[in-house]
């Protein structure tokens, strides 16, 4: 059964590195999203098997932290599993505190050891 990657404030050359990594190595379907409103609507309306949320947001640089923060505050979306996508360690280890698993860089992107840690949740 396909899975849901959504991908929160990525700006599109990104957005497509991401999508074209998972699509090639997972049964998955990525979904763009852009701050905290769409990206909760959108786990609000379907089963989502992780999400991925940039450091800054590409629209308006505002902190990917805090889209993470409203998702795990939500008794309902709180228990899906979220990324930071950040190449810093301390905002990798930060967003593991807010209730994240860990997540990736853009360096990294193409990287085996992103898609060992995209494997428990995007894997069969």
């Amino acid at each position: 059964m396909s899975k849901i990657l959504v991908d929160c404030g990525n700006c599109g050359p990104d957005f497509h590195s991401i999508r074209q990594m998972v699509t090639n190595h997972f049964d998955a379907t990525v979904v763009q999203t852009h701050g905290a409103e769409d990206t909760m609507k959108v786990l609000r309306e379907q089963p989502v098997d992780l999400v991925t949320v940039n450091r800054k947001l590409d629209r308006d640089y505002t902190d990917g932290m805090e889209v993470i923060k409203q998702i795990k505050a939500d008794p309902e979306l709180g228990s899906v599993p979220v990324m930071l996508v950040t190449n810093y360690d301390e905002h990798q280890q930060a967003a593991i505190e807010n209730g994240c698993v860990r997540g990736f860089g853009k360096l990294s992107i193409s990287d085996p050891s992103t898609q060992e840690l995209l494997e428990p949740f995007l894997g069969e």
